[in-house]
This record gives C-alpha cells, sequence and structure tokens, in this order.
C-alpha cells in the first residue's frame, strides 16, 4: 500500500516543483548539557512571511549555501517536523540543501552538530558513544517543543527524522531499530561491511560493559512517525527482528555507484530487506556516490580540498554524467512524496 501511495504522491511532489517556493527563515538553537545529555548547537529552518534580506547559510569556500533570512518569523500555522543527522565527520551544513527543500515545502528542519562526530568537533571520547546520536535528536525534539518562539508552530504528531551515512544509523536507532554488537562483531570477522568495520574501536562498538548495554538498548523515539535513511553505514549492526518489528514508514535511498568499501547491497540493502515490505521503500540511485548527499561544490572545489587534504575531493564527486544538484532534485522530490504520504 505504501509504495502504491508513494508513486502517487511522487507524481503532486515533481509537480510542486515547479512553484515559486517562499521564503525560508533560520535561527540557531543551543541546549546545555545536562546529566541527560551533552550541549548541543543546532540551526533550525522554516517557512516565513518575513521579507528581510536574504543571505547565504552553511556556505564556505568550498560548498554552496542557501540564501535564508536570519531570525525571521516563523510562517503562519502548523508545520510538521523534521530532524536532520549528520555522518560521521560531517556538520549541520551537509543536509542544508535539503533543510531548504523541505523548509520551502511547510517543514520545520533542525539539524544539530553531534558532538565528537562533527567536523569540528573531534573528541575522541564523545565518537565512542554513538548512542548519545539518537539522544541528541529527542533532545533536540524535546528543546523545540519547549521553545515558546517554536512550540506553537510545531505539528507535534507529524515528525520525522533524515540522516545520511553515520547520520542515517542515527535516524533507524530514533525510529526503533535495536543494535547487536555481538552479530555486529561476528559480521566483520567475515569482512562483510570494510569502512563500518574499519570505526569498530573508535565508535565503541565492540564495547563491554555500561557501554554496550546502552549501545544495544533502547533509543528509540515514539514521536517519531518516518525515518529516511540516506545511504547509511552500520547497518548490518541491527538486528533483524528489531527491524522486521518497525512499523515507522521508511524510505532507504542508497547510492548505487561504491565509493570503495560500503556497497549499497550490504548496507543501505541489508537494511530494506529486513524492514516490512508494506511499510518501506528501498530506492538506489545509480549515479549517486556516498558524498553526493552533501552540498552542491562550487566549482575547483575538488581541486580545492585534494590540495589541502589528499584524499577528501572525493566529497565533491559523483558516479554518472549528472550534476550533483541534478541527484539531490530527484531525492528531494523523492523525500517529499514519501512524507507526503507518511506524515499526512
Amino acid at each position: 500500500m505504501l509504495k502504491t501511495l508513494f508513486l502517487a504522491a511522487t507524481l503532486l511532489a515533481g509537480a510542486a516543483t515547479s512553484c515559486n517556493a517562499g521564503a525560508l527563515g533560520v535561527r540557531d538553537i543551543r541546549i546545555a548539557g545536562s546529566p541527560e545529555g551533552r550541549a548541543l548547537f543546532a540551526v533550525v529552518w522554516y517557512p516565513t512571511s518575513d521579507t528581510g534580506k536574504a543571505a547565504p547559510v552553511a556556505e564556505n569556500p568550498a560548498f554552496l549555501g542557501i540564501p535564508a533570512i536570519r531570525d525571521a518569523g516563523i510562517g503562519a500555522g502548523t508545520h510538521p517536523l523534521v530532524v536532520l543527522s549528520h555522518g560521521y565527520g560531517g556538520s549541520w551544513r551537509n543536509l542544508s540543501w535539503l533543510a531548504g527543500e523541505l523548509a520551502a515545502r511547510g517543514y520545520i528542519v533542525a539539524a544539530p552538530d553531534h558532538p565528537g562526530t562533527t567536523t569540528f568537533d573531534r573528541s575522541a571520547a564523545e565518537a565512542a558513544k554513538p548512542w548519545e546520536r539518537p539522544r541528541d535528536l529527542s533532545r533536540l525534539i524535546d528543546a523545540l517543543l519547549e521553545d515558546g518562539d517554536i512550540a506553537d508552530r510545531i505539528a507535534a504528531d507529524r515528525i520525522a527524522v533524515i540522516g545520511h551515512s553515520l547520520g542515517g544509523w542515527t535516524a533507524a536507532a530514533l525510529a526503533g531499530a535495536r543494535f547487536d554488537a555481538e552479530r555486529f562483531t561476528a559480521d566483520c570477522t567475515m569482512n562483510t561491511s570494510p569502512r563500518a568495520c574499519s570505526l569498530t574501536a573508535e565508535l565503541g562498538l565492540d564495547g563491554t560493559g555500561a557501554g554496550r548495554q546502552k549501545l544495544e538498548g533502547e533509543l528509540g523515539d515514539p514521536r517519531i512517525g518516518a525515518f529516511v535513511s540516506l545511504d547509511l553505514g552500520l547497518a548490518r549492526g541491527f538486528s533483524p527482528e528489531s527491524l522486521a518489528a518497525l512499523r515507522v514508514p521508511a524510505l532507504v535511498i542508497a547510492a548505487g555507484t561504491d565509493i570503495g568499501d560500503m556497497p549499497a547491497e550490504r548496507e543501505s540493502g541489508y537494511l530494506a530487506r529486513a524492514l516490512p515490505a508494506a511499510s518501506s521503500t528501498y530506492v538506489v540511485i545509480p549515479d549517486a556516490m556516498h558524498f553526493s548527499f552533501l552540498q552542491v561544490c562550487k566549482p575547483g572545489a575538488a581541486e580545492r580540498i585534494e590540495a589541502e587534504t589528499p584524499g577528501d575531493g572525493i566529497v565533491c564527486k559523483d558516479g554518472g554524467i549528472r550534476g550533483r544538484a541534478a541527484i539531490h532534485r530527484e531525492v528531494a522530490d523523492r523525500i517529499l512524496a514519501f512524507l507526503a504520504v507518511s506524515l499526512p
């Protein structure tokens, strides 16, 4: 049923892209550290009727930003909420292009930096606590629903999560998937997912005692009504039983061009095969590479990045003749169609 509705909604979403998008507002939010969690920084995007001057947000010498009005008022009415989770070593900026697409269609979108696994915070101690990533998103939802300027504009019964790479793992965990460290370790002995397994020690995936209990504990948030993973990693650590039991609608998008150690069929494919067929959709984009889900690169950015950090120029490369903007258009349309069905 979901796939039938999804196909119909895709046509509607495609038609909607020709409409003029409204102005976007953007603001920062900070959550203080507490016994329940670490300090967080996040950026919130939303539709606005303000007519102030828009300026590029999330732009840097390598990547294009999105025009938005800083601290604008939030558009009238209530809006579905989408929380975004970046990949390992990334930041809130990585999915800003998608935040802009969603906000232009009426969503409030919030994207945090995950301490320890973000560009400017590579704390080894925090990186080894992957269970904190889903908790970051739950605490962000809490903060938004308690914020006097934002809470009344959020449709609290229409919340979704989207994540890329390690953020895709985070999104699945927030939707209720359960990690099995013993299963993951056994899988790595067969060298099934080279890139994921190489991060075992760094991310504390082979931990024991309290750490393992937290990793394998319940990380789901019952407020999540749908989730999307974009070429996720570490999927094979989720137990098939927990995935089969999920009733949250899922859209699993995979990059069809492997960068060498994250084959789609072993990560996104594993997740999709284990999820209930009636409530999940699996899409492989043949010319997308793992980093195609990041922002659009500026001309010459790949060469500039390669010169500064050899090997990292790959973040600006895609797998076919289409440009990254065209890949983004397809991804955004599929996500908009999925959310239109999943969060009606």
